[in-house]
């Protein structure tokens, strides 16, 4: 994320710039609808809709979160280096149409609202990991404490003037410790307190819908070039043009490299594997892509498409219940793609910091684990407090019983498909019998 200033200026708007963020604030928002479809093939069928609704919700509460007091609490007058607070912000009642952001060539609100979609899909990608199990209204709630307790503080950590990650220099292009390292975290730290699903590890779980996860991860792999290359607020310099680049890169890196090795492992090349490498690919470069080269894309791709691949099976050594995945390929390639930076920064990008392998020090390698592991502590523990508070108040679970009948029934009293069609063919037996000499005549 380019650096952001928290005051108002009267500089030049420049309509390429504001057009340009406009439409990469589209294309984030539709990422969130495509995780849904991704989630939503990974999942059964009794659970289908359940997993749709767990992101769609996210859109109607961070929205007005995010305009009463998120954007205030992360891109406010910093105060402790820890959390924002501007009063004009507050409900944006103080931000005129024609404000600029300082620094920058676009309005304020076109800031505000590219990263609004930010904050709406960092909350959705922890869903993956409670699938089948959680209480939709529990769900809801816990999406609107999580994004005021966790989101909005760690976005001024890491993106705000005055946050301690971003005055200490830490790298996060676009939300490898803010989104993905603190949603994958989260993840983790909801997932034991609330235990595994009925049957983990012994009843077949297997997505429902490959082709949904497919069209799911093409519209975020789409979405995604809006969440990189917007993220530089501008196309002045060629950043951002790198950084587009670089993700398409990475990601391609990352689909072969986790085809690769599942190939090796398993014997086979599957279509989740290639959506699931595609993801991993995605979330790696996004915090790294505006500080390397496209070499260093293919390296950081390729290393993140293995080790999330390796990942994903830890759940099963140790025996949590990560239904699809979100912090082996979520928290996982977050942290690959945010300490790599410290190996693969060229100095010819969005600044002059040099990583090990271009004549530099281990000093941002430093910078980068401060920020990658104080982000993963603080939301880990964060998220599992508030599980914890929620799931001994309202009760953070559906009965075992819901559970195995399906979620979708007895949380939103609908299932994903229709069967009772599904017969097929042409029913004669629905059809009067024509006279006989009628039917003489259609037979002639």
């Amino acid at each position: 994320m380019a650096p952001t200033a928290i005051t108002l200026a009267a500089d030049k708007l420049s309509v390429a710039n504001t057009g340009f963020m406009l439409i990469c604030s589209a294309l984030v928002l539709i990422m969130t609808p495509g995780l849904a479809f991704f989630y939503g093939g990974m999942v059964r069928v009794k659970s289908t809709l359940n997993m749709l609704m767990m992101s769609f919700i996210s859109m109607g509460i961070v929205t007005i979160l995010w305009v009463l007091y998120g954007f205030s609490m992360a891109f406010g007058t910093d105060h402790g280096s820890l959390i924002g607070w501007e009063s004009d912000f507050f409900g944006w009642t103080g931000i005129d149409k024609g404000d600029i952001w300082s620094g920058y060539t676009i309005p304020v609100l076109a800031f505000a609202v590219f990263q609004m979609m930010f904050a709406i899909i960092t909350p959705a990608l922890i869903s993956g990991a409670i699938a089948d199990r959680v209480k939709f209204s529990a769900w809801a709630l816990f999406v609107a404490l999580w994004a005021t307790v966790v989101y909005f503080p760690v976005a001024h950590w890491v993106w705000g003037t005055g946050g301690w990650a971003f005055e200490l220099g830490v790298i996060d292009f676009a939300g490898g410790t803010a989104v993905h390292i603190n949603a994958g975290a989260a993840a983790l730290g909801v997932i034991l307190v609330i235990g595994k699903r009925v049957g983990f590890k012994r009843d077949p779980m297997r997505p429902h819908s490959l082709p949904l996860v497919m069209l799911g991860a093409g519209l975020l792999w789409f979405g995604w070039f809006g969440f990189n290359a917007g993220s530089w607020l501008g196309n002045d310099d060629g950043v951002g043009s790198l950084m587009f680049v670089n993700t398409q890169i990475a990601t391609a890196a990352a689909m072969l490299a986790w085809l690769v090795y599942e190939k090796i492992r398993h014997g086979a090349f599957t279509t989740l594997g290639a959506a699931s490498g595609a993801v991993a690919g995605l979330v790696a470069i996004t915090p790294s892509g505006g500080a390397i080269t496209p070499i260093g894309a293919i390296c950081i791709g390729a290393i993140a498409g293995v080790s999330c691949a390796a990942a994903v099976g830890l759940k099963y050594r140790f025996n949590y219940d990560d239904s699809l995945d979100v912090v082996g390929v979520h928290m996982v390639g977050g942290i690959i793609g945010s300490l790599l930076i410290g190996f693969f920064a060229s100095g010819k990008g969005q600044s002059d910091v040099k990583g090990l392998f271009y004549g530099g020090n281990a000093d941002q390698l430093w910078k980068q684990c401060a920020g990658v592991f104080a982000v993963l502590a603080y939301s880990l523990i964060a998220s599992a407090i508030l599980a914890f508070l929620l799931d001994k108040t309202i009760g953070m679970r559906v009965t075992e019983d819901e559970e195995v009948s399906g979620i979708d029934q007895a949380e939103h009293a609908e299932t994903a498909y229709d069967f009772s069609g599904a017969g097929g063919g042409y029913d004669r037996s629905a059809v009067p019998t024509p006279p006989a000499s009628e039917s003489k005549k259609v037979d002639a």
